[in-house]
């Protein structure tokens, strides 16, 4: 087997072939709304209901939408390697549900996922697919007003970063598909990898602000050359 551990991390550019905005792209979400308003904990202080509507409208979103063949391909290497005895750790930015629809299980979601709800009181975490108000109430304690989307905002902690820079420690192989490397702080996991000598692979439609990191890249549609590339390392399995 050519890899025994490969640490994968997806971002926006695998979503965004099947529908969803991206943040930074020339019509991305980051152009249509204020930041600071709908993404900070200063926003959600200054005006919950307008933050809980952004996320509504993005929760809402995700039915008209479906997984991609990257997506399915990423489910099947982990099913297959697995299968064989590999660990394949798959981490995301994304806060949709894609990667889970179109086959995978146990996906990091570092940044939160939309459907999914958050008390502030008592910390209860809870599947999430209606509308959040100001005025919901939270199923576990209670209390109202402080009910919020499972996201992590700007200036807080992503989820799962001490996991994650585990699997990097114990990794032959990180690969970051469809990411900019603009946002920390995932764009310094390649930089993590090349420290204890894990082999570093770029996956994008272009080059990302890191690209001079790997040690290999490819561009192309993340749904053309994911699967181009699961194939070949199952070939290898």
């Amino acid at each position: 087997m050519r890899y025994r551990s490969i640490v994968i991390l997806t971002g926006a550019g695998v979503s965004a072939e099947s529908g969803l905005s991206t943040f930074r792209d020339k019509d991305g979400l980051w152009l249509q709304v204020d930041i600071e308003a709908v993404a900070s904990i200063q926003g959600y202080l200054r005006n919950p209901q307008k933050v809980l509507d952004f996320y509504n409208t993005r929760r809402r979103g995700l039915a008209a939408v479906a997984p991609n063949a990257a997506h399915h391909a990423l489910a099947d290497l982990h099913a297959v390697m697995t299968a064989a005895g590999a660990d394949v750790t798959l981490i995301t930015q994304n806060v949709d549900d894609l990667h889970e629809r179109g086959g995978a299980t146990n996906v990091l979601h570092m940044h939160g996922e939309l459907l999914k709800q958050r008390c502030e009181a008592c910390g209860a975490v809870r599947p999430c697919s209606e509308d959040l108000t100001i005025a919901t109430v939270c199923r576990d304690c209670g209390g109202s007003g402080r009910v919020r989307p499972h996201i992590v905002w700007f200036g807080e902690m992503p989820f799962e970063i001490d996991r994650i820079s585990t699997e990097l420690l114990n990794a032959d192989l990180f690969v970051a598909i469809g990411t900019s490397g603009a946002v920390y702080p995932a764009a310094g996991f390649v930089a993590q990898a090349h420290m204890v000598g894990v082999k570093t692979l770029e996956l994008n439609l272009a080059p990302s602000d890191v690209a001079d990191l790997f040690d290999e890249a490819r561009y192309g549609p993340a749904s053309v050359i994911v699967p181009q590339w699961v194939d070949e390392v199952l070939r290898d399995a």
